[in-house]
């Protein structure tokens, strides 16, 4: 038997089909905020501009295939990075820092080793766009800088 609207006590305007638990920012432990973009669901922290993605998000953001395998492709764990290991705002273990290709300056992300996501700092997810030419158009550049500039 099916639940109906009603019995769940759900306004009309919102969908019920979907229900999702807020995670916390894997940097800052604030409660993130679910975003639309480009129809891929992004967490963002409205306190420190950080984007997680879960798994898949990113190649559905990133329309050529080809290209986004390549760029999957060349990250690299850094097991001798200094830099401190932050949670997994879903499995809530340490993450693995990642090197992103082979550009300088060196760009390190945070990737969940039980493969549930990606972070990004505030800013990192359109460095990666820039430096892998994967958004010719710009047309997630535009969308980013619409949602996070401020």
């Amino acid at each position: 038997m099916t639940q109906r609207r009603s019995e769940y006590n759900i306004p009309p305007p919102f969908h019920f089909f979907h229900w999702r638990v807020p995670v916390d920012c894997p940097v800052c432990k604030n409660a993130m905020i679910t975003l639309e973009l480009a129809e891929v669901e992004v967490d963002y922290c409205t306190a420190c501009g950080g984007i997680w993605l879960d798994a898949g998000e990113l190649e559905l953001l990133l329309a050529d295939a080809e290209q986004t395998k390549e760029l999957l492709d060349s990250f690299k764990i850094d097991s001798d990075c200094a830099e401190k290991r932050r949670k997994c705002p879903i499995c809530l273990k340490r993450m693995q820092k990642i090197i992103v290709g082979p550009s300088r300056p060196v760009l390190l992300l945070d990737k969940c080793h039980r493969g549930d996501g990606l972070w990004f700092d505030k800013g990192e997810l359109q460095d990666i766009l820039s430096r892998a030419e994967l958004d010719k158009d710009s047309k997630i550049q535009k969308l980013l800088a619409d949602i996070f500039s401020g």
